[in-house]
């Protein structure tokens, strides 16, 4: 059953990602179990009994529609197409697309993610002219594949949005910095590189944004402890979640 709200019908139908039976969900491996990575009756969420699968790598299907659907060839396949004619080595260099509620995102792989960038920004058709923020994930299970980095940008001449997401593995954390194709990604390629660890290659000056110079580790990170560190005030330590009082 459909909603009858506009935003909420767009949702819907942008969304051409496969629906999961909770059969196949239970195909699908366990990423963890219970909140914050507690394995013991410390966990305080009181939802021990969740269970993280992890979610199969897929691909969205023509027509990718737009922001308002996809039941037809729309804005998201001018882009697609466009990138496809201005960049000969599309194939090579997008791992992947997807259209998942309303929301373009082209998978690049790293050694071709500033050429791509800079087709995006000076192509006519394309012309997205502002990088918006850098954003990063962190994926554990992923192997060979732990961290994203996300690059939102913004057609100002066509307003319309897209991102650009890149991986790399823990071993190797490099990824091309886009400071040469949007200078305004500077500070946010730093704030990542500080939550995450993820190091961007020609960025002018990679050091920390928000944590001390000499924070060890990468707070955002999802095997960076979440107590244990202390806190200055009045000598206080926050405790690991396993070391705290259960509620379940």
């Amino acid at each position: 059953m459909s909603s009858e709200h506009p935003e909420q019908q767009a949702e819907q139908g942008a969304d051409k990602l496969p629906a999961h039976t909770e059969e196949e969900r239970r195909e699908q491996p366990v990423v963890r179990k219970g909140m914050f990575g507690a394995g013991t009756t410390g966990d305080t969420s009181g939802y021990g009994g969740l269970i993280v699968r992890q979610s199969p790598k897929v691909s969205a299907a023509r027509p990718y529609g737009g922001p308002g659907g996809a039941a037809e060839p729309g804005e998201y396949d001018e882009i697609a197409d466009e990138l496809e004619r201005a960049y000969p080595d599309f194939g090579d260099a997008v791992e992947r697309v997807v259209v998942d509620r309303g929301e373009l995102t082209f998978f690049v792989k790293r050694e071709h993610l500033r050429e791509v960038a800079k087709k995006m920004r000076d192509e006519p058709s394309l012309r997205f002219e502002l990088c918006s923020g850098v954003s990063g994930v962190h994926y554990p299970k992923d192997e060979g594949a732990e961290l994203h980095s996300v690059t939102h940008l913004l057609s100002i001449t066509h307003n319309r949005r897209v991102r650009l997401e890149t991986t790399c593995p823990d071993a190797d954390p490099h990824i091309p910095s886009l400071v040469p194709v949007y200078p305004t990604s500077d500070w946010h390629e730093r704030e990542t590189y500080d939550f995450f660890g993820i190091i961007y290659d020609g960025h002018p000056a990679l050091t920390r944004i928000e944590m001390p110079d000499d924070w060890v580790g990468h707070p955002q990170r999802k095997d960076y402890p979440l107590g244990g560190i202390p806190v200055e005030y009045r000598g206080a330590e926050i405790p690991p979640p396993d070391e705290r009082r259960s509620y379940t």
